[in-house]
């Protein structure tokens, strides 16, 4: 029997992880959502393990109020946190020739503050649920595009602000991990691979040259790439990584293969 708090799952990637880890009955899920009002694909999974918990990452108060709420039904105790909320503008400002000044500020310093800062927050709210816990285990989705070497490779100069904030993001884990090593915690960075999400997402899907580039951006890196996976294959992936992750290795950003395969 284990307990795990999902963020960001009202859609996409989340919402899989709170699926599948609420097949298991004798587990504990909790769904951290933005708005309960809007977490509409929720409510159709079947699961009855699955306890609804409102707050947004980046709100340190609300968070506090989702800790308690949480500690409450699990005696203050957490086993898992999987951050997987994020804010990603495909066709954000471009860095070299911003609209403005002011937008390309403004692209960094949203997504940033979501991306990297939210989980902290969110980390933070929730640490002292995890230090009761059994598996002292924090997983934040991150991403190919936070990969240096990778953006370099495959030429990508597009969504600078998430893959910022994605980068970012992998320095904050390592710092966790740094930290809170000492008392027995395990930190990951985990890409959920290219993931095909639109069926469970609210906003309409990129312009489709978009697609076609990126596309042929990943192949010139990896012949073999036929497109995008299900959210089901991910998950399934990252779980068997999250499940077999240890503390030698707290602390990595690494592919839902469990290496540096970000397809």
């Amino acid at each position: 029997m284990s307990s795990y708090l999902v963020a960001g799952a009202a859609r996409g990637i989340g919402l899989e992880f709170v699926n599948q880890l609420s097949a298991e009955p004798s587990n504990t899920v909790f769904a951290l959502v933005r708005n309960k009002s809007t977490a509409t694909h929720l409510a159709k999974l079947p699961g009855k393990n699955i306890t609804v918990v409102e707050a947004d990452i980046a709100d340190p108060a609300a968070l506090a109020a989702a800790a308690t709420q949480v500690s409450a039904v699990t005696g203050g105790k957490l086993d898992y946190l999987i951050i997987s909320a994020a804010l990603l503008r495909m066709t954000g400002p471009s860095l070299t020739n911003p609209s403005s000044p002011e937008d390309l500020e403004k692209d960094l310093l949203e997504t940033l503050k979501v991306n990297a800062v939210g989980p902290a927050h969110t980390t933070n709210a929730f640490l002292p649920l995890l230090r009761k816990g059994s598996a002292k285990k924090v997983v934040v989705l991150s991403s190919g595009a936070g990969d240096v070497d990778f953006v370099l490779k495959a030429g990508l100069g597009e969504s600078v602000g998430y893959a910022v904030s994605k980068a970012a993001l992998n320095m904050v884990v390592a710092k966790y991990a740094v930290q809170l090593k000492p008392e027995g915690f395990v930190f990951l960075a985990l890409s959920p691979g290219v993931v095909n999400t639109f069926a469970t997402s609210d906003a309409p899907p990129p312009p489709a040259e978009l697609i076609q580039g990126m596309m042929k951006a990943f192949t010139s890196v990896d012949p073999n790439f036929k497109g995008p996976i299900s959210p089901e294959d991910s998950v399934k992936m990252q779980l068997e990584v999250i499940h077999r992750w240890t503390i030698e290795d707290s602390g990595a950003f690494v592919s839902h293969h469990g290496n540096k395969d970000w397809f």
